[in-house]
Order: structure tokens, then sequence, then C-alpha cells
């Protein structure tokens, strides 16, 4: 359908759907502790959800059952939740999407329980530098290749690797759209950066390679070389004045700063 651009209106609307997403994902952080099952994590979010009178995304989208996808340790993204149990040290990334008046919000975090390994650590520290990273490249750059670039140059910097074919998207009447925000390098160039995109910027890394594999429930994505993984994302608007992170109550204010950027809001 090609690229989907809105008003500033529009982004005002997933403005309030992102505020959703973000207190459900500060829920189910809360809930993300040593004993707790991955789907009483899930089941935070969903109650946050529902109180605001919002829908979750993630719920049905091509039969998916739950309100997040929560991917524990070497599994990247797509988990299920269910009975598992967290353990001390679990890496726990929790994917989370909601919509209000048929506009959407999508956002990530990455939660280590309990002690971390330090190693573990610098790859959640890396994949959320690199996402604000990314985030920071749509205030003055021509095309996506220039928020890629941004996100693989964190990715080299800290070791840790990019997880192949999975990206970033479009997202506003539908959670995914064009254009795909790619976390690497390509050698085509990638589309031009306009006022009225909304954008996932989600970079997914992984410890090993960036190979992976779907397991038997067709939808947890896992490293190949079964090595630890984090996954961050935002939603983000950008308009005639600036960029606004649509899943931050502060538009990313407090992150984007150290980039030299200051968000403009959507309304």
């Amino acid at each position: 359908m090609g690229i989907e651009y809105k008003t500033r209106a529009q982004m005002g609307v997933m403005a309030q759907a992102g505020l959703v997403v973000e207190a459900a994902l500060a829920a189910a952080r809360s809930a993300a502790v040593v004993g707790a099952t991955t789907a009483a994590v899930d089941a935070a979010a969903a109650a946050v959800i529902a109180d605001a009178g919002a829908t979750s995304n993630f719920l049905g989208y091509h039969g998916y059952p739950a309100t997040t996808c929560i991917s524990v340790n070497d599994e990247v993204v797509h988990g299920i939740p269910g009975p598992r149990v967290l353990g001390n040290g679990d890496v726990v990334s929790i994917d989370c999407g909601a919509v209000v008046e048929g506009w959407h919000g999508d956002s990530a975090i990455t939660v280590i329980v309990g002690d971390a390994d330090p190693a573990d650590q610098r790859l959640s520290d890396a994949t959320r530098a690199a996402m604000w990273a990314g985030i920071a490249a749509l205030a003055t750059a021509r095309r996506l290749d220039d928020v890629a670039s941004a996100i693989e140059d964190v990715a080299i910097g800290a070791r840790v690797f990019p997880l192949d074919g999975y990206v970033g998207h479009g997202i506003g009447t539908s959670m995914h759209q064009e254009p795909d925000v790619l976390n690497y390098r390509t050698a085509g160039r990638l589309a031009k950066i306009k006022p009225g995109m909304c954008l996932a910027i989600e970079p997914m890394f992984v410890r090993g390679t960036g190979a992976s594999r779907v397991l038997d429930d067709e939808w947890t994505v896992v490293s190949a070389d079964g090595s630890r993984a984090a996954h961050w994302e935002h939603s983000v608007a950008i308009h005639d004045d600036g960029i606004w992170v649509l899943t931050a109550s502060d538009g990313g204010a407090a992150d984007l700063a150290a980039h030299g950027v200051v968000p403009v809001p959507v309304g």
C-alpha cells in the first residue's frame, strides 16, 4: 500500500497509544522478577491496556495468543508468554503494543532479572544505545540508510551483532507498515525520510552471530548458536518541526539530549 503519511492530529492519537504502551511496559518490568512466570508478566501489561480502555495489537495478530511477546535468553523476539519461570540472571525482552482509536503504538524493553552477567548488561546497553542512535539520526537524515548505519555502528563498537533479516517498520493504522527500517547497512538505497512518517526503530542484537531459527511454535525466534539476545524499540513520529518519540512520555528528551537532539511535540 506504500508509506502512510500522518497528520499532526493523527500523530497525537498515536502518542496516546504510545503512552499506554509505556505504562504497560513499566508494569511488565515490575512484574519480571525471579520466580515470576512469563504469563504473569504478560498479565501485568494486559491489565494496564484494559484499564486504559485501549486494545492490544498483538493479541490475535495472525493468531498470536498473548498481549506481549516475551523472549528469554537465546529467544530474540516473538516469544510466547506461558508457564516458564524466570530465574536469576535471565535476559528478558518484552515487546508490547496498543491501539487507541484505530492508531497503533509499539515499543520493547529488555530487563535482566536479578543479578546481571556483565556481558549480558553490555549487550542490553548496546542495543538500547543503538536504538537511541537510530532515533537521533532521524532528526537529520535524508534516508533510512543513515539510520541503519547509526544502529550498526553501535553494534560494531560493542562487538555484538544485529539479527539478520529482522527489522523495524512503519506504524500507523496498522502495526506493521512500509517502510522497513534496517538495523544494518545494505547495498540498496532505503526510503527517503519525510514529514508524516511514523517509524518503529527496533534493534535486535545478539552476542553470537546474527543467524537465527524459528521454533516449532512458529513464532519464537532464537539465536542459531544459542547466544543471548536483547531487543529495544520505540515508535517515532517525524513532522515538519522535528521528531517526537511517541512511546516515551518525554518524547525522548532525556536520551536524545546526549545526541544534541531536542524533540518537538506533535501537538
